[in-house]
């Protein structure tokens, strides 16, 4: 793809496509891919909402909106990932910003930025969500992709957290209210982690990388065989109704990440 941006620290390579949505479409150590490949794939954002929210519909004080139902019957994911995002400051050999205006069908108006600051055993992301008029319910993360199998004749991988809770899961695929204790997977479910997200993946012999943030919501998904996701955000999903975080000009959203990684064996 044209215009993307390439940063390198140490033996790690991360390429991002801010014209694909500021999707990370590749994260390299040592030569090793550890994202699946794909348009679909490597590490997408989230903004202005995670996972699903229910029928595409939310509410902002008395105000009903209705967002693309583009996993029927909900809204999937946010409209950042299908964005032309553009460069926020210029990028260095291990830093790069880019952001985008919110718009239709985003029904308010503002701006998010995505920063991404790469090191030799490390990246870390913060996604920034400003209003530019009225304030707005809003939520961000990011979707990883994270390789089962590295290819090399190794294991799968394999994960390990700790969380507080388990939101349970209905029939229509969205947390139904009830926390639960965590269940063993497979998953395609939203846990809950007060003390900040803290997930390790393992590819035994071969690789560890922990994922991070200070918040206290991630989504674990494991229900398909190329890939395991492991997605932090600022919230769960259908949080534009359930648990609504306000964006106002004085009180913008910030959610960051950091995914570090060893080589072992």
């Amino acid at each position: 793809m044209e215009n993307e941006t390439k940063l390198t620290a140490g033996d790690a390579e991360l390429t991002l496509q801010p014209e694909a949505g500021c999707r990370i479409a590749s994260l390299k150590v040592g030569g090793v891919e550890l994202l699946r490949q794909g348009p679909k794939f490597g590490a997408f954002v989230m903004v202005p909402w995670c996972g699903r929210t229910e029928n595409g519909v939310f509410r902002n004080g008395g105000v009903t909106h209705q967002l693309p139902v583009d996993a029927p019957p909900h809204a999937i994911h946010g409209t950042g990932r299908h964005s032309v995002w553009t460069e926020a400051a210029p990028a260095t050999q291990t830093t790069a910003s880019f952001h985008y205006e919110l718009a239709d069908p985003w029904p308010y108006p503002g701006r998010v930025t995505h920063t991404v600051e790469l090191a030799p055993h490390s990246v870390t992301l913060t996604l920034g969500v400003e209003t530019a008029g009225d304030s707005f319910p809003a939520q961000a993360g990011w979707h990883p992709w994270w390789l089962r199998n590295l290819g090399r004749g190794g294991q799968d991988v394999e994960l390990a957290f700790s969380a507080e809770w388990q939101e349970e899961r209905g029939d229509n695929h969205l947390p139904d209210g009830n926390r639960i204790t965590p269940r063993p997977g497979p998953w395609d479910d939203c846990f809950g982690m007060p003390e900040g997200v803290d997930v390790t993946l393992t590819w035994p012999g071969e690789m560890r990388v922990r994922v991070s943030s200070p918040t206290e919501w991630v989504v674990v998904y494991t229900e398909q065989p190329e890939a395991v996701c492991v997605e932090p955000q600022s919230g769960p999903p259908n949080g534009l109704n359930t648990l609504p975080r306000l964006v106002t000009p004085i009180d913008p959203l910030e959610i960051t990440t950091t995914w570090s990684w060893q080589t072992i064996g």
